[in-house]
């Protein structure tokens, strides 16, 4: 399975290397012809503005955009989620708008009031799985069908609809690999449906 990790800012060596761990083939995103021949793709985190910004300039922002809504698994991490989300609080825009959910940016302060945690995700991992937060989103509201993953005193920082998972936290960050497992099992279900 060949999984596509968006390569214009932000994270993407940690989530190569996490695909890689679990044997699959980790390929780098960086212009439209990119996207061919990937079975999903991972938006890192970094920086929403910037990398939104990069989208556009690299030409990627449309081909990305119909790939995802034609059923591509697409999974967001923190900016990711920014990217993927169809409404920004106190924003009077969007970018791919491919999830009907509404996003909080940098909802817990500066890098400063970056933390990490635990938590239980009965669909992801038998076992708790660390959570690192840096200057995090979070989830304000879930449009219909949306299914809340995960909450971490009292707000939603995963969630998923269909083909799209959002995680406002960075598991690529931690040495556990079983968000980046939950995400090709996503895969792999789609592949085996269609």
């Amino acid at each position: 399975m060949k999984i596509g990790v968006l390569s214009l800012q932000g994270g993407v060596i940690e989530h190569l290397n996490h695909l890689e761990a679990i044997g699959h083939e980790a390929v780098e995103i960086k212009k439209a012809s990119d996207l061919v021949n990937i079975d999903g793709i991972i938006i890192p985190g970094g920086e929403s503005t910037t990398i939104g910004k990069l989208l556009f300039d690299t030409g990627l922002f449309n081909p990305l955009k119909e790939k995802i809504q034609e059923g591509m698994p697409a999974w967001g991490t923190c900016a990711g989620m920014i990217l993927l989300s169809n409404k920004i609080e106190d924003c009077d825009y969007n970018y791919l708008g491919c999830i009907d959910i509404t996003v909080k940016r940098n909802a817990y302060g500066r890098q400063l009031d970056s933390f990490e945690t635990e938590a239980s995700i009965p669909k992801v991992s038998d076992c708790k799985i660390p959570l690192v937060f840096i200057r995090a989103p979070y989830i304000t509201a879930l449009g219909e069908g949306v299914e809340n993953l995960c909450e971490v005193d009292g707000k939603i920082v995963a969630a998923k609809k269909d083909n799209i998972l959002v995680t406002a936290f960075h598991p690529e960050l931690t040495k556990n690999l079983d968000f980046h497992k939950y995400f090709t099992s996503l895969i792999i279900k789609k592949n085996k449906i269609n």
